[in-house]
């Protein structure tokens, strides 16, 4: 007789969520490159405005609706929620540069949090073998031309 584990049990019982976090990160992805594109070519509008839309989208698909309003409207977090919306709504409204401008300060105190999880994990990124031995042999090979 074959036993399931606990993960396979809920991946069996809920296998659309596992779809609806890859749509949500391919958003997220695409909407992140629809902003740096929209940045690379002098802060064009429409580009930056689709870029937010489908950035705020996209994390509406990876943790949910309900979890979303819970995190952007935390007490601590309305200061950088409003700052990030408010940049996203002059973004739409055609004023990029300010825009971007509200939306970067309000992403920064809205993840001021995670920070220091993310740079601690590419910290460690030297300990993984493969990548050890290619920022060894990177680190070698300055050459002085």
């Amino acid at each position: 007789m074959v036993t399931l584990s606990d993960f396979q049990r809920k991946r069996a019982a809920g296998g659309r969520g596992d779809a609806r976090q890859g749509i949500g990160l391919g958003l997220v992805g695409f909407g992140v490159f629809f902003i740096l594109f929209g940045m690379l070519l002098y802060f064009d509008s429409v580009l930056l405005a689709f870029g937010n839309i489908l950035f705020l989208s996209g994390l509406v698909f990876i943790i949910g609706f309900r979890r979303t309003l819970t995190f952007f409207f935390q007490r601590q977090k309305l200061k950088g929620t409003s700052f990030f919306l408010g940049g996203v709504l002059i973004v739409l409204m055609r004023w990029p540069l300010l825009g971007m401008l509200l939306e970067v300060y309000g992403f920064v105190s809205l993840f001021r949090s995670f920070f220091p999880v993310a740079f601690g994990f590419l910290g460690s990124l030297g300990n993984i073998p493969v990548l050890s031995k290619l920022l060894q042999k990177l680190g070698e090979s300055s050459s002085m031309v």
